[in-house]
């Protein structure tokens, strides 16, 4: 299986392709429009500030081709900054507006905990996933794999906040308060952690990714 992985100049491209390679699929790292639009499967890492993502993203004339291919059906899994950058807008250094892929908007991490004390931004570290969008666990989604409680390992300071309590797959606690780990909409899947960082949960994920562009 050919996997197409975006590359806007903010990737962390080669761990990614490694995580893909370790289960035989081939991955295409590519900046060309036209390889985007012929792709069966796409991933949309990710490193840094939404706004310079976006910015590389039109660019490189890259924003038509994704929100084509996710509107046909094509699987698109976001990582990260990826995964920021399939909602609405962002807030982070103003705002800017996303993919709109799935309808939420991107805050930055409170400086405070929820019992009032000051937490840590970036928050760096690994944490256990937990079911959201009232789910008891994660069967049938791209999480399936994956038990309650595996631990991945995330480092962000903006977290995203769907419009649908339903596109929630999982969260993760930080200082007291759920923080949104991962979703999903129909085909496109986004993770805040970095699945490729993340051991053997991780590549479970991935895993699971891949099991669904071969369903498609």
């Amino acid at each position: 299986m050919k996997v197409t992985v975006i590359d806007y100049g903010l990737s962390n491209l080669l761990s990614v392709r490694h995580a893909l390679e370790h289960f035989g699929a081939e991955a295409e790292l590519t900046a060309d429009p036209a390889a985007v639009l012929a792709a069966k499967a796409l991933v949309l890492p990710g490193v840094g500030a939404f706004r310079d993502g976006m910015q590389g993203l039109e660019r490189l004339g890259l924003i038509g081709p994704i929100r084509q291919k996710a509107a046909a059906g094509t699987p698109l899994l976001g990582i990260c900054l990826g995964m920021q950058m399939l909602f609405d807008q962002s807030e982070e250094f103003g705002c800017w507006q996303g993919l709109g892929l799935i309808p939420g908007r991107v805050v930055r991490i409170p400086a405070e905990a929820a019992d009032g004390a000051r937490q840590k931004v970036p928050r760096i570290g690994w944490e256990p996933l937990i079911p959201a969008g009232g789910r008891a666990d994660f069967a049938g989604t791209v999480l399936s794999g994956v038990r309650p409680g595996g631990e991945c390992y995330f480092i962000h300071s903006y977290e995203a906040k769907p419009a649908d309590e339903a596109d929630r797959l999982a969260d993760a606690l930080y200082g007291g308060r759920r923080v949104c780990a991962a979703v999903q909409r129909g085909n496109v899947v986004g993770t805040q952690f970095h699945p490729e960082k993340s051991g053997p949960v991780g590549l479970t994920i991935l895993e699971g990714y891949l099991a669904m562009c071969g369903r498609g």
